[in-house]
């Protein structure tokens, strides 16, 4: 399926209609200047001769020349390297006992979407797989304005009160004084802030588990963080927490994986998005709300507005409401991905905020770091930013200003313009703030109910599996290992003593430190749905690296590959060289991948491919075990037909799928598609 099919043209929305003015296309065009004036010389600048110095009334050379050493803008301080989509969202069922948000009400109506995803601390130029938290954000696009469901990948955060954002920032960003380490939490002064900062436990303990490796984009839950509040047209509010639930469930890659794409694709998660758009396999997430009654607030042995917490959903269930669909790729990566603008505070009639302190603080960052950013204060009139309603007010002039207002009034009340343009009631769809009664004194102090920093950080660790647990215990090693200070190596161990013994105990085996005293876990209770064992398994626009010669088994092969594709699975052939090859009849099959050129890490999972002469030459590369064996301690599913069985580290095992000669076809088929959807074998002994 090509993005540009009639399916996806009846998807154009209103946003894309709107864009349309500002695409300039420059096929089959003559050159101009920026002034519109045709070009007829573009490789040589003006000199006095041929041999002679450029001449200064080169208006084109300079004109070219500056527009080049202004053309880079401030990276983002954090979720500098991003990459985003365009899409639609589409509510379920109308949730007007809720809110009265227009776009959470008609099943039938599309909202426009651009949905940036993002690493939190390494630079534009980082790797794509770095261990970190993930941005989620998405700009809802509605007939109300825009809203922007500003989250990560995670459901909480490292910290509780904004004043302290720039203080986590600093400590894991690169170090001042070297600039080193890039893109990554493994440091001192990162370790410092955590030992020193207890809050950070629970969000500490997510960052070390594979939630901050993701598989992909696509394969990554979404949260809001915040707890929010709707409101219906009576008046009534809720609290509330969004979720975005991938359809194609939550997966990971591991960490020696990631280390590796690093070096072979640092771009492995943008290429696989922009991949999958391309190919009309479009990214699906389904949005999830947990929405507890006003009167409920205190009902939990937890703050409800504590960011370091979430809401388990053994206890507040998540109700699914619609779906979220990623349909066309940008048109230009700088003015849409890097240009678009985010803040939680744009919000729409119905969807309100709470006294949460991290969200009050991100309510003035996000608009004042747009203005450095941006160039100014019209960074709304920017193409991606502007919203699909005609904007009306009194707002004027500024860096970058783009509206021509006509008319002699800037200001109100006034009556040169008959008080126009004039507000509108919130009875008629006019903006209004909860009236949420508010009182105390003026005080900075953090509520008492924010004081637990290990109970759900305990609650993390008992929900994972021993596979899950082994990763965190290995991720904290890893990390501590990179940390110089043995002191601040004790003081993280200490202080995860109070989350639980063992980890404590784990971790401080592998890092040379005293092995703090047992206390009693800080909570005894688990929420599965916090696994990822326990998520969607899907074959779905998975990748089979098939490892093929020539004299392959053509009758054989064809019949696999068959059956994977239409299982959804996307097989790719690789082979010692590029070209063809062809089968021991009169089949070929387009090369994709060289084996030099290609590595497991690029796949989810291996098939070998039989016939005598097809594994003679896969045996003559050398690369090619490295390549099975690669797949194999990566758990990857891998599969063989007949001759193809003499390159497996093993024959049998979980994952392994064989089918020696006259073997019945389907029944491999349909194991190696169960072995893909697994996605991996854990219990495989390495």
């Amino acid at each position: 399926m090509n993005k540009h099919d009639n399916s996806n043209n009846e998807n154009r929305s209103t946003k894309d209609q709107q864009l349309e003015e500002f695409r300039v296309r420059n096929d089959g065009k003559h050159m101009t200047t920026n002034q519109g004036l045709p070009i007829s010389e573009d490789e040589h600048s003006l000199k006095a001769g041929d041999r002679g110095p450029t001449l200064m009334e080169d208006f084109h050379f300079r004109e070219k020349m500056t527009h080049f050493d202004h053309e880079r803008i401030p990276e983002r301080i954090v979720h500098a390297r991003g990459f985003g989509a365009h899409g639609y969202f589409q509510v379920y069922e109308s949730l007007k006992d809720y809110t009265k948000a227009k776009f959470l009400q008609d099943p039938a109506v599309k909202t426009p979407v651009f949905v940036r995803f993002s690493t939190v601390a390494g630079s534009r130029g980082s790797a794509d797989t770095v261990r970190d938290v993930r941005g989620f954000a998405t700009k809802f696009y509605t007939e109300e304005g825009n809203y922007d469901l500003v989250g990560n990948n995670m459901p909480v955060f490292f910290i509780q009160d904004a004043m302290k954002f720039p203080d986590f920032i600093h400590a894991v960003k690169p170090e001042p004084h070297n600039e080193i380490p890039q893109a990554q939490s493994a440091h001192d002064t990162f370790w410092d802030f955590v030992s020193n900062n207890t809050e950070s436990a629970h969000m500490v303990m997510w960052a070390m588990s594979d939630r901050s490796l993701p598989r992909s984009f696509r394969m990554m839950e979404g949260f809001g963080v915040h707890t929010f509040r709707f409101v219906n047209d009576q008046g009534v509010a809720h609290f509330v927490k969004f979720h975005w639930k991938p359809v194609l469930g939550t997966h990971s890659l591991v960490w020696d994986e990631t280390q590796k794409l690093a070096g072979k694709d640092p771009d492995f998660n943008r290429r696989d998005l922009w991949n999958a758009i391309e190919t009309g396999n479009y990214p699906e997430y389904e949005l999830g709300l947990q929405i507890i009654k006003e009167e409920e607030e205190f009902n939990f042995d937890f703050d409800i507005l504590d960011p370091t917490k979430l809401w388990p959903e053994e206890i507040i269930p998540i109700k699914i409401v619609g779906k979220m669909t990623l349909n066309r790729n940008t048109d230009n990566f700088f003015a849409e991905t890097e240009q678009i603008a985010f803040h939680p505070g744009h919000v729409v009639p119905g969807i309100d905020f709470t006294n949460d302190p991290l969200l009050q603080g991100r309510l003035f960052s996000y608009t004042d770091t747009q203005l450095s950013r941006l160039g100014g204060p019209n960074f709304h009139e920017i193409p991606i930013n502007r919203p699909i309603v005609p904007v009306h007010n009194n707002q004027r002039d500024g860096m970058h200003r783009m509206t021509i207002n006509p008319g002699q009034t800037s200001y109100h009340k006034n009556g040169i313009a008959s008080n126009s343009p004039s507000p509108l009631s919130a009875d008629q769809g006019g903006y209004e703030h909860y009236a949420e009664k508010v009182e105390g004194r003026k005080i900075q102090k953090r509520s008492d109910s924010f004081k637990d920093h290990y109970s759900q950080a305990s609650l993390f660790w008992n929900s994972m599996s021993e596979v899950e647990k082994e990763h965190i215990v290995s991720a904290f090693q890893f990390e501590l290992g990179k940390v110089q200070s043995k002191v601040i190596r004790q003081n993280v161990v200490d202080m995860f003593a109070n989350v639980d013994g063992e980890l404590a105990a784990r971790i401080s085996e592998g890092i040379g430190t005293i092995t703090p005293e047992v206390k009693s876990a800080a909570s005894t209770q688990s929420s599965p749905a916090l696994s990822m064992l326990n998520t969607i398994k899907s074959p779905l626009t998975r990748k089979v690296a098939v490892l093929v010669g020539n004299g392959y088994p053509d009758k054989a092969l064809s019949n696999v590959l068959q059956a994977l594709t239409g299982a959804g699975i996307v097989p790719e052939i690789v082979s010692p060289k590029l070209g063809v090859v062809t089968s021991d009849g009169v089949s070929r099959l387009e090369v994709q991948h060289s084996v030099l050129g290609a590595d497991s890490v690029l796949f989810d999972a291996v098939l070998v491919s039989g016939g005598r002469q097809s594994v003679d030459e896969l045996l003559m590369e050398p690369k090619v075990p490295d390549f099975i064996k690669e797949a194999y301690q990566h758990f990857k599913p891998i599969a063989a037909i007949g001759e193809g069985t003499e390159l497996l580290p093993a024959v049998e095992g979980p994952g392994i799928v064989v089918s020696l000669a006259n073997d019945d076809l389907r029944m491999f088929n349909l194991n190696f598609i169960d072995a893909i959807s697994e996605h991996r074998h854990w219990s495989r002994l390495i």
